[in-house]
């Protein structure tokens, strides 16, 4: 065992020298022995969330993560408490029980080992608790981070197994992982690590390296949810104490989504990813980098492309209304995303991409309009135009919005761009739609341009007037066609006989 942790505690130490910035420490979290986890502020887990510790869903058969890894248990013994030590004894006992603690148990066996499961699992408690405190934090050394890294990383960096072919997301319950039990207080103890400001971190991101990162963020792909709020809280402290890892961070979540977007389809959390890049969006600097709006183009606009936008799109939507916010001018590139990407296939899915365009219409200027209002427009009058009442209506619905009908893009300084292209589905619409809510609407509009601007109305509406006629004139001609075959066919055709 002890030459195992050393192997591990090498390969952790192979990073070089990074600038390090200091976090405030969050609100102290308690394992209790039942598992169950509290916070001073009412919560039940690493963000304030509700507990899921103590989830019960239906399983899928399914292979986990801890299956390939077992190895041959040896008996454990067990071992003083920490706080009935001398402090000249503490460190070395702390280390021990580290050892202790890196030993990995089958869960796919329930019966087997109990005696060893248990003893780790208090020990684990133990270590969270002791460390619980500012007194006790101060255990964390340089000396002992080597063996803190390498019991955390052989607890939770694994591999997560294949997804299998018929896993659906949006329908099937998510496998819970066995190995619970230890693995949670695993990531309790790693969190106060993180979060403690007896930790340095120019010492400490020796260890916690670039490589930890990028195996922290693939275990983002964990079907367990309540796995990935700790992964989402803990990489969010790491982002935020490890000032030189941010840059590596942000790429490899670019290469996630990547994966996601033009590979995949299937990742389990880009929704908690996504949670953590608010964040950190938020906190860019003015003017952007053309690394951040790279960022921006190249991996979360191409989030509305994958069929399962509707799991995450409130935490995307939240992200590319922080780029607007900052810089109006990625209004140009989001909104050009937005049209390409269109669901049209799903009306549920276009409502929410009106919804998320309605925030960032209300955010663009007229600068930026002048460079989308062809796609942005045409497009409306598709949406408008839809054979789902729904998709029409919450399009109508943007005129509800105040903003946009006065200094918007909605407004009269911009009825010339707008009307000649969605006069006609406006007019097909208030005309006798099957639906009273959306003629309504539409009746509405019309009006509403036509007090802007009469003859603007009148010039539009002569011309939807001629278009419609040569549309006639075009399909009659094709009918009389049709007829002029028809009769030639018939007359050429074998007479029959009585």
């Amino acid at each position: 065992m002890k030459g195992m942790l050393q192997t591990v505690k090498r390969k952790l130490s192979t990073n070089g020298e990074h600038m390090p910035i200091g976090i405030n420490s969050p609100d102290r979290m308690e394992v209790d022995g039942g598992g169950t986890k509290t916070t001073n502020n009412g919560g039940n887990s690493p963000t304030g969330d509700v507990a899921r510790s103590d989830v019960s869903l239906p399983k899928r058969e399914r292979r986990r993560s801890f299956m390939a890894r077992n190895q041959k248990i040896q008996a454990l013994k067990d071992l003083p408490h920490l706080k009935d030590t001398s402090l000249q004894r503490r460190e070395a006992l702390f280390q021990q029980k580290l050892e202790l603690c890196s030993v990995i148990f089958n869960f796919d066996d329930p019966t087997s080992d109990k005696r060893g499961k248990d003893l780790k699992r208090q020990t684990l408690l133990e270590l969270v608790d002791y460390v619980n405190n500012p007194g006790g934090q101060k255990i964390f050394t340089e000396s002992l981070m080597p063996d803190i890294m390498a019991m955390v990383s052989v607890n939770i960096c694994r591999a997560l197994p294949p997804q299998t072919e018929d896993f659906d997301p949006e329908e099937d319950e998510p496998v819970l992982e066995v190995s619970w039990p230890h693995l949670q207080v695993v990531y309790e103890f790693f969190l106060r690590f993180i979060v403690s400001g007896e930790v340095n971190a120019k010492v400490a991101k020796k260890y916690v390296d670039q490589k930890f990162c990028l195996s922290i963020i693939d275990l983002f792909d964990s079907e367990d949810p309540r796995e990935r709020d700790y992964l989402k809280t803990i990489l969010h402290r790491i982002y935020g104490k490890f000032m030189s890892h941010r840059s590596f961070i942000r790429k490899a979540i670019s290469n996630v989504f990547y994966r996601f977007v033009y590979e995949t389809e299937r990742h389990n959390g880009v929704g908690e990813l996504l949670e953590i890049l608010g964040s950190i969006i938020n906190g860019f600097a003015m003017p952007l980098k053309a690394e951040h709006l790279q960022f921006l183009v190249r991996a979360l606009v191409p989030l509305h492309k994958p069929k399962c936008v509707s799991m995450y799109h409130q935490q995307l939507s939240y992200c590319i209304t922080q780029y607007v916010e900052k810089d109006p001018d990625t209004a140009v590139p989001i909104i050009q995303g937005i049209v390409k990407f269109w669901p049209w296939s799903c009306s549920s899915k276009q409502v929410i991409f009106l919804n998320e365009l309605e925030e960032i219409l209300e955010l663009m200027g007229s600068e930026q309009l002048q460079q989308v209002h062809k796609p942005l427009f045409n497009g409306l009058a598709k949406w408008l135009g839809s054979q789902h009442f729904q998709v029409s209506e919450r399009s109508l619905f943007l005129w509800n919005n105040e903003h946009l009908v006065n200094n918007g893009c909605l407004s009269k300084q911009h009825a010339h761009l707008i009307l000649p292209v969605i006069y006609g589905p406006l007019h097909r619409n208030s005309l006798g739609h099957w639906n009273t809510t959306v003629e309504g609407l539409a009746q509405n509009v019309l009006k509403l341009y036509m007090d802007y601007d009469m003859a603007l109305y009148d010039q539009c509406a002569k011309e939807y007037s001629l278009k419609e006629q040569a549309m006639a004139d075009i399909k009659g001609k094709e009918q009389e066609k049709w007829r002029e075959i028809e009769s030639m066919a018939a007359a050429k055709a074998p007479s029959s006989t009585a």
